[in-house]
């Protein structure tokens, strides 16, 4: 919205400067912490007088999960209002990439509200319907693909891009829509598997969606696209704006969610965020790095993958308990151990991640 301010410029004044996507980058930053900042507490305790016991914990979850009993849930209100706000405040809103991005958040976020509610208003841990939330997340990245596919250039639409080899595309052709249907739901529900410890999630998703905002930046500008030999995707440089909003929410959330947590993110969050940063990378034709930078939420969902099928072959477990971070809760790790742990494998994959876009 503020970018039509570019309009009063004559090219030499403080308008000029909403035309750089970095200076709306950091307005929007600075926009999503101090809404954080501002509606955390407020929304903590309409959440916590209406929740009444807050989230129920899991009754075959670990014994220490006991203690946080009461702790009210849907804190990914916060993260969600805080990068609307400053996506439609910063970001181009004539950008189709930008809208694609908040269609997809908004939208699973809704299938997260939709569950915490229900699981909140019954007071058990099953909300609504396994089947039924993947049926919605199918159509919502269904629409998504479609939608990015349309405004791809020519040269790229249904292709998949493939990290360091520069010039090689897979052409997907019909399915690529079905593809990226895989990346938008299952990146949704990793995040939402890794949320399971307080601050676990969050921090790995700002971490991802930092090295998606500078990519998205990079493959938006031929210039940048020239040099590092990547393929240039015009309007993506946009997305680094909805970026900065999930890194500045997501440091408002984090102040609240620190442990001991006082509100849990919950799939409010969890759904919307995971879902965010599955747009991204099918905006930006770079599903398969979304794997690398996200590498701690693939190994999440993988943990419960290989427990289930194993368990129904065997009878036995492969960990301890799923997702992984409880296995190592099981072995005695203490909670912000694993967390930061976690933290610190997210950044590593991150920048990973980052050097694919000149190892060529």
């Amino acid at each position: 919205m503020l970018y039509w301010l570019t309009l009063l410029s004559d090219g030499g004044d403080f308008f000029n400067l909403f035309r750089y996507i970095t200076f709306r980058a950091g307005g929007a930053f600075l926009t999503a912490l101090i809404f954080g900042f501002l509606f955390g507490r407020p929304l903590i305790a309409v959440l916590r007088k209406r929740q009444g016991k807050g989230q129920p914990i899991r009754t075959d979850g670990p014994e220490g999960h006991f203690v946080k009993a009461g702790t009210p849930t849907m804190g990914g209100l916060l993260i969600v209002g805080a990068l609307l706000t400053s996506t439609l405040l910063w970001a181009r809103l004539d950008n189709p990439f930008v809208w694609m991005v908040l269609f997809v958040t908004m939208s699973f976020a809704a299938i997260g509200f939709a569950d915490d509610y229900a699981k909140v208003r019954k007071q058990t841990s099953a909300g609504v319907s396994g089947k039924l939330r993947l049926l919605l997340g199918f159509l919502i990245a269904g629409s998504a693909a479609y939608w990015a596919a349309q405004f791809h250039p020519a040269e790229l639409q249904n292709q998949l891009a493939m990290p360091v080899f520069k010039d090689v595309l897979v052409n997907l052709g019909y399915l690529f829509v079905p593809f990226s249907i895989i990346v938008i739901v299952g990146s949704a529900n990793a995040v939402n598997l890794t949320d399971g410890l307080d601050g676990l999630a969050i921090m790995p998703v700002m971490i991802a969606a930092g090295a998606l905002g500078v990519i998205a930046y990079a493959v938006g500008r031929v210039d940048f696209t020239e040099y590092l030999d990547v393929h240039y995707v015009p309007g993506t440089g946009e997305i680094l704006v909805f970026t900065a909003g999930i890194f500045g929410g997501g440091l408002g959330f984090l102040w609240y969610n620190a442990p001991p947590a006082a509100v849990f993110m919950g799939d409010t969050g969890s759904l919307a965020l995971g879902g965010a940063l599955g747009a991204i990378a099918v905006a930006t034709k770079h599903e398969l790095v979304l794997a690398i930078i996200g590498g701690l939420f693939v190994v999440e969902a993988l943990s419960v993958i290989v427990q289930v099928l194993y368990f129904k072959r065997t009878g036995r477990r492969v960990f301890l308990m799923a997702p992984i971070h409880h296995h190592y809760e099981k072995k005695g790790w203490a909670e912000p151990q694993i967390v930061i742990r976690f933290w610190i494998i997210s950044l590593i994959l991150a920048m990973i991640g980052l050097a694919t876009l000149k190892v060529r």
